[in-house]
């Protein structure tokens, strides 16, 4: 009776959702998918912006480059209310809506913006909205199939995103320099749009007590599955039990500060090249800006699944503080490589290698730390540290660098500072702090289980270790 019921716990997904949908490899599939499509948004920015200096001639570049970071800003900060909706309604509705947002914002941008205030709206809130809802749900709904190969799960969505990229810039470029910026602009966003609303089709989160085949978290805290650098969370924190917790701040604050080196890199490629005297050349007859962007996408999504993966098995803390810090240093030498084209793409992708990551082990850290049940509004809340991020790495790096003569040196010695901050904390602060936390639930649920309550006290313990841990 007791293996009947395993088994059919075990293949409910299939049996409510079919063979295909409820196969959470193709969960996973398509859920990379939907985020390849939506990288352009963050990651080709720069490819449109030599376009938009000529058609906005007057405005400063300060201003052009605020548009990335309004769209940052509205990629993360609605998260946590998207996230909460996605938890609540599913994520087929979420995504079609998202769907809809990216295909508008691009198209309204290359066809009737005639200000950059008016791309702030299209490219920012629109599209950033729409990015930023089909990113929490993808990378939820990969914490909630994978709760036993987290790091390697979230690592190839996030991947998706930090690598998507590299397969389209080139034919981004292409049609830039054939169509003109607006007009590619237009046609890429509707063409990404239709797609992601066919991938919203399939997703699904799993059943309610779906677990995979032969893995329990009983099985994990006995470490018969996860190694001992790995814990994960016995309760589900709500969205509102996880703003009480001291790690989220902890957890927020350094994924601000690891965010920084790369998305300076990522709002400022062209200008960046330019001021490092390297714009105009070519490297094996491919122009430097394009040739870098496609290879620092393949290493941002190499990381993401690189580390991602290690950490399952290193321990998420333990890969911060390696990745991190070696963030640091490769951020600090960016400064050092004028005049220097080989070094400028070599030192990028590097740079890129050892940034992407945070993508994989914040989701996945967030899901070990709160639980996976609420894992949207619970990540989306965390997500939003990257919104701050991207107003110093747009419009405050670029504006700092006009202000000191057009470098930007200042602006990566900060990011490079705050890199290796975010690596010490990762080590010595968050580490003690959520394993003492877990390590007490364990011993509350151990004590609860010899007690053995009946089923419908289950929920009412699981919100009483919330508050007592």
């Amino acid at each position: 009776m007791a293996i009947s019921a395993i088994t059919d716990k075990r293949d409910s997904a299939q049996r409510n959702y079919g063979t295909v949908t409820g196969n959470r490899w193709i969960q996973l599939l398509c859920g990379v998918i939907a985020m390849i499509l939506i990288s352009n948004y963050q990651y080709a920015f720069t490819l449109f912006t030599p376009g938009m200096r000529q058609t906005f001639s007057g405005v400063p570049y300060a201003k052009i480059a605020a548009v990335f970071s309004a769209f940052i800003l509205f990629e993360t900060w609605p998260m946590p209310v998207a996230g909460y909706f996605v938890d609540k309604l599913g994520i087929r509705k979420l995504m079609a809506f998202g769907a809809f947002c990216i295909a508008l914002g691009w198209v309204l941008s290359g066809t009737i913006a005639k200000s950059v205030s008016e791309l702030y709206l299209y490219y920012g809130v629109i599209a950033g909205t729409g990015a930023g809802i089909i990113y929490i749900s993808c990378v939820a709904n990969a914490v909630k199939w994978f709760p036993d190969k987290r790091g390697l799960a979230v690592g190839l969505t996030a991947a998706g995103f930090g690598g998507g990229a590299a397969l389209t810039i080139m034919p981004i470029a292409n049609t830039i320099h054939s169509m003109g910026w607006a007009r590619a602009m237009a046609f890429w966003g509707l063409a990404q749009g239709a797609i992601v609303l066919v991938t919203a089709l399939i997703l699904r989160h799993p059943p309610a007590g779906w677990a995979p085949a032969n893995w329990s978290q009983r099985v994990n805290a006995s470490k018969a599955v996860l190694p001992s650098r790995v814990v994960q969370s016995k309760v589900n924190y709500t969205w509102t039990q996880t703003l009480r917790r001291p790690e989220f701040y902890l957890v927020y604050t350094m994924f601000f500060f690891a965010c920084a080196g790369g998305l300076i890199a990522t709002a400022n490629l062209s200008q960046i090249a330019r001021t490092l005297h390297v714009n105009d050349a070519r490297i094996l007859g491919l122009a430097i800006v394009p040739l870098t962007a496609t290879l620092t996408s393949l290493c941002n999504a190499g990381s993401r699944i690189v580390w991602g993966s290690v950490s399952d098995w290193l321990g998420r803390e333990y890969t911060m503080f390696v990745t991190f810090g070696v963030e640091a240093i490769l951020v600090f030498l960016v400064t050092r490589i004028a005049g220097s084209p080989i070094a400028f793409v070599v030192l990028f992708s590097l740079v890129f290698l050892f940034w992407g990551e945070v993508f994989s082990l914040f989701s996945a850290t967030t899901g070990d730390v709160f639980g996976s049940k609420n894992a949207s509004a619970d990540y989306g809340m965390v997500y939003t540290a990257k919104g701050l991020a991207s107003v110093f790495a747009g419009f405050g790096a670029a504006a700092l660098a006009a202000y000191l003569g057009g470098s930007f040196a200042v602006p990566f010695y900060i990011a490079a500072l705050l890199c290796g901050i975010a690596a010490l904390l990762s080590l010595f602060v968050l580490k003690p702090l959520v394993r003492n936390r877990i390590a007490k639930e364990t011993l509350l649920v151990a004590a609860a289980s010899r007690i053995a309550p009946p089923a419908p006290q289950i929920a009412k313990t699981e919100k009483e270790l919330a508050h007592v841990s």
